[in-house]
């Protein structure tokens, strides 16, 4: 018997990193994966990956900041498996890092709207469907940047909506409880994705912010770490081994921030 055995889960960002890396997890442990993504060709391929390996998945096109996509990318889950049990909401850009007066309004708007506006619409959008189920499971993707560390230079719109989401998790978990729904954040550190490949920082070492560890981080595996790991922590938070567990963030990088 697997974990999450006739559950139902939604990943947004689920085509790369670690959205990738979760639905292939869930998958492993009996659950119905659906992946929303703008990257068709990645999501699809990971989609053929869970179905070849037996299990049931399914591609939504989904852009997170725009509620009509998120809306439709919803009712395709409850159309094709007919319930929704977990809700991940994982999208998120680093957007751009640069200075605060160099940051243009446009560029911050869009970090927030795809990072802390997406989680509130995949959450809004899906709450009626967990609470039809009679509860269920939300974990947000925010991140040690904003609520444990401080020190990426550039990252303040980044940081803000990571902050952002640690505060809507808890207000959320609080209001859902009496329905049976946890909500909780993993917070990940040094993960090994391709999201820093599409970071455009401008101007960031003039900011002067430069943390040194000449003797190497203490840290497990001086921080570093893969997809696999935060999905790991996202099966104990979607699964029955969390169903005590509601309202808080989990650190997912090794014991690393408690440095910075």
């Amino acid at each position: 018997m697997g974990m999450l055995n006739g559950k139902v889960a939604f990943i947004t960002g689920g085509a790369s990193g670690i959205g990738a890396g979760t639905a292939l997890r869930f998958a492993q442990e009996g659950a119905r994966v659906v992946l929303a993504d703008v990257q068709d060709e990645e999501g699809e391929r990971i989609r053929d990956e869970i179905r070849g390996q037996g299990a049931q998945a399914l591609y939504v096109n989904c852009d997170v900041s725009d509620p009509e996509s998120v809306r439709k990318a919803i009712e395709a889950t409850i159309s094709e498996f007919g319930q929704l049990d977990i809700v991940f909401a994982n999208a998120g850009i680093n957007g751009v890092w640069t200075p605060i007066d160099e940051l243009q309004p446009d560029e911050w708007d869009k970090t927030l709207d795809i990072n802390l506006k997406g989680t509130y619409l995949t959450v809004h959008f899906a709450v009626p469907h967990l609470k039809r189920a009679g509860g269920g499971s939300i974990i947000i993707t925010s991140s040690v940047n904003g609520n444990r560390t401080f020190s990426t230079a550039g990252a303040s719109a980044y940081s803000t909506s990571k902050a952002g989401q640690v505060a809507f998790m808890k207000m959320i978990a609080l209001e859902l409880g009496r329905d049976n729904i946890r909500c909780n954040a993993v917070c990940p550190g040094l993960i090994h994705t391709n999201i820093q490949e599409r970071t455009e920082q401008r101007h960031t070492e003039e900011i002067g912010i430069e943390v040194e560890l000449p003797q190497g981080s203490p840290a497990l595996n001086e921080g570093e770490g893969d997809p696999v790991n935060v999905a790991d922590t996202c099966l104990f938070l979607a699964s029955d081994l969390g169903r005590h567990v509601s309202g808080v963030e989990i650190y997912v990088d090794g014991g690393a921030s408690l440095l910075r």
